[in-house]
């Protein structure tokens, strides 16, 4: 299941109430293609998270996706809201994307607990150095 444009979300995270903003992540998590579990290993997991986290990166014409799965609802949300800015992006782009800027208007921070966003610098990273990679091969 393809990840709604990152416009739409913010258009409809705007109009909430924070609660509401939850379940917009959790309804946003469940959309993300399902991760094997044969791929949630040590090397895919991404440090610093609160919740556990895997990220496995798949390349195919010089574009990148990425399936990834936390054992959190809202956390897997998060993760599901930073791929919607990257998912099928040429590799060259992501690796000189400034991540954060273009989740900047979600206000993640204030919207959400410490806990919940602490690991969201930690993936960023862990995409933009594997785009980097890919895109210097």
């Amino acid at each position: 299941m393809a990840l709604p444009p990152l416009r739409d979300i913010l258009e409809e995270y705007e109009l909430v109430e924070a609660d509401d903003r939850y379940r917009l992540l959790i309804d946003l998590g469940q959309q993300l293609e399902p991760m094997p579990d044969a791929l949630k290993t040590d090397a895919s997991k991404v440090r610093g998270c609160s919740a556990s986290v895997w990220l496995y990166p798949t390349e195919d014409e010089g574009r990148l996706t990425f399936l990834a799965d936390s054992n959190a609802a809202i956390t897997k949300g998060v993760v599901a809201l930073v791929l919607t800015v990257v998912q099928g992006k040429p590799a060259v782009e992501i690796a000189e994307m400034d991540i954060a800027a273009v989740l900047a208007p979600f206000e993640l921070g204030k919207h959400l607990s410490a806990n919940r966003t602490q690991g969201i610098p930690n993936m960023i990273a862990l995409i933009r150095q594997t785009a980097g990679r890919l895109a210097a091969a």
